[in-house]
């Protein structure tokens, strides 16, 4: 049994001091203003002044496929790369992953190896495999399905039944529309992959909207079954009002990385989550020139942040949303715990600092130079880790 003390509680509606937090059974057991708990028999945890937040729940992130092949071509142990990752995304405030894997057919320019159909399978049978025995942190497979893979389908639906997928997201990656609707910067994407001249770039734009694609009857029948399987399903880069309302037909919650600020805006006029990546904060914009998260998130926009590629950034761009651009600092802190929760539909356990949820909680430090570091988490109510800073 642990008792934090000294902190600044963060709380869905405030930030709150001079209260203590015990955790029992591996849950939060009580709040109370300081002194209130007996501490007989409780290791007490001082936050020395720190934030005591709800720990980070990433619903998408490919990082793992960086750990997984951190060279193109070079396939490390998954179960290696798995238990290497846990270690980095404690100390960055993660303690849910939603680990963000493509399933995507060969393109004309050469994919990721670690993207292909196999390693794909033998990736989420890793992590469903590791999830639930000594973890350091909670692991979910977000499946990313690309509309234009009509091969996996009943690989997906089988993977959805045999509950083992727990987020679902349709992307659709057509040069043209969506996340590259700018022509321009698709190319010059294109042209980091392979060094193709600008006619075979032009035969491998042609050739990509001429591919088969998923039909809606399709996708709806996967969303549909999704549904039956508890599983929330996701919409990747709207950029149209239109495609806003024919995903919400199908049951879709979340909108990932709406294109701009009025698809954002419509979408949660439908009612559902928006999301957008804390990398996109740190950087002051898209790298495709879409969507800026900070002016959409002023603009009351975005619901949550994901870190995308880089764990690191969700601590980072709470702090920075509050410091640079004003932002009240509970609203952000629930861009990363609880809104991410409601979202995926597992907070009722998890996401915010509650009597009987469970007890995923960290503590958020600064040093002298106004920087936030991580400095204890708890996982299910085990003290995981604990860093003291030398100074």
């Amino acid at each position: 049994m642990y008792l934090i003390s000294n902190g600044k509680l963060v709380f869905e509606d405030r930030i709150a001091e001079n209260y203590e937090l015990l955790i029992k059974n591996g849950r939060i057991n009580k709040i109370a203003p300081a002194g209130e708990i007996k501490k007989d028999g409780l290791e007490v945890i001082d936050a020395r002044g720190g934030y005591v937040s709800p720990g980070f729940i990433d619903i998408h992130s490919d990082y793992i496929e960086h750990m997984a092949a951190p060279r193109p071509a070079s396939i490390l142990d998954f179960k290696m790369a798995v238990r290497e990752i846990e270690k980095q995304l404690i100390n960055q405030g993660v303690t849910t992953m939603y680990h963000s894997l493509s399933l995507m057919k060969d393109s004309f320019f050469t994919p990721k190896k670690i993207r292909n159909a196999e390693n794909v399978k033998k990736l989420v049978e890793t992590i469903e495999e590791i999830n639930g025995k000594s973890n350091l942190i909670h692991h979910k497979f977000h499946a990313r399905y690309e509309i234009d893979n009509v091969d996996h389908v009943e690989y997906l639906l089988n993977y959805i039944k045999q509950r083992k997928i727990h987020l679902l997201s349709f992307m659709d990656h057509t040069p043209g529309q969506g996340q590259y609707r700018n022509l321009e910067i698709y190319k010059e994407i294109i042209k980091g992959y392979e060094d193709m001249n600008d006619d075979e770039i032009e035969i491998h734009i042609k050739e990509y909207q001429n591919k088969q694609k998923l039909d809606l009857d399709t996708i709806g029948t996967i969303a549909r079954i999704a549904g039956e399987y508890n599983v929330p399903v996701a919409s990747h880069d709207d950029d149209t009002v239109e495609k806003l309302d024919l995903v919400r037909s199908y049951g879709t919650v979340i909108s990932e990385f709406p294109i701009t600020i009025e698809v954002a805006r419509a979408a949660k006029e439908r009612g559902m989550y928006t999301a957008a990546g804390a990398p996109n904060v740190l950087l002051g914009g898209s790298h495709t020139g879409n969507l800026s998260a900070a002016e959409a998130i002023e603009q009351g926009c975005i619901d949550i942040l994901c870190s995308d590629y880089y764990p690191a950034s969700l601590l980072h761009a709470v702090f920075l949303l509050h410091k640079k651009y004003g932002r009240n600092l509970v609203d952000m802190f629930k861009l990363v715990t609880v809104n991410p929760a409601k979202a995926v539909g597992i907070s009722e356990e998890y996401g915010s600092l509650s009597e009987g949820r469970k007890g995923d909680i960290i503590i958020i430090e600064k040093t002298e130079e106004d920087f936030p570091v991580i400095t204890a988490v708890f996982v299910d109510g085990r003290l995981i880790s604990k860093l003291n800073y030398i100074g």
